[in-house]
């Protein structure tokens, strides 16, 4: 018999997966990425440093000035930190909007929403109600939706081949 599937909490927050963005291309609606733009001075990118958006399908490349982000809080269409731009990885079901960063952050959803067994992070931890999925909404969390969930991430990644 197979042990049931387990998703243990790595503590990961939004920040884990900003540093690479899928956006839309705002000249072409192709896929664009968002990333740090590298400097010398820099060894590890924060949140802060500028970023560059990149489209290889028409070329596009903008720079955003460093020093400011505002993360997505609202029910709508999500949008990219950096630039306001829409994410490539979203879709709208009939509870809300599924979104995600990057085909990480995506990967992350899915681990959490196909796993029967979830364990939280330690009750002493510090980023304990923090964590990215501790703060998925409830309807994503719920284990009624969990087929219809991972239908709409199936969707979200067929999107990208």
């Amino acid at each position: 018999m197979l042990s049931p599937q387990r998703f243990r909490d790595a503590q990961h927050t939004k920040y884990h997966f900003i540093d690479h963005v899928l956006v839309s291309c705002p000249k072409c609606t192709g896929i664009a990425h968002i990333a740090p733009v590298a400097s010398a001075a820099d060894e590890v990118p924060s949140v802060f440093a500028r970023r560059r958006l990149v489209c290889r399908a028409c070329g596009l490349s903008r720079d955003a000035a460093g020093g400011g982000f505002r993360l997505f809080r609202g029910r709508d269409e999500a949008a990219d930190p950096y630039f306001g731009l829409p994410l490539r990885l979203q879709t709208e079901m009939r509870q809300g909007w599924l979104w995600a960063y990057n085909p990480e952050h995506l990967e992350l959803i899915r681990k959490f929403v196909q796993a029967p067994l979830r364990e939280r992070a330690p009750w002493d931890a510090q980023v304990k109600k923090m964590t990215l999925v501790a703060r998925l909404p409830t309807w994503i969390k719920s284990a009624k939706n969990r087929d219809e969930v991972l239908r709409a991430i199936d969707r979200i990644r067929s999107s990208l081949a």
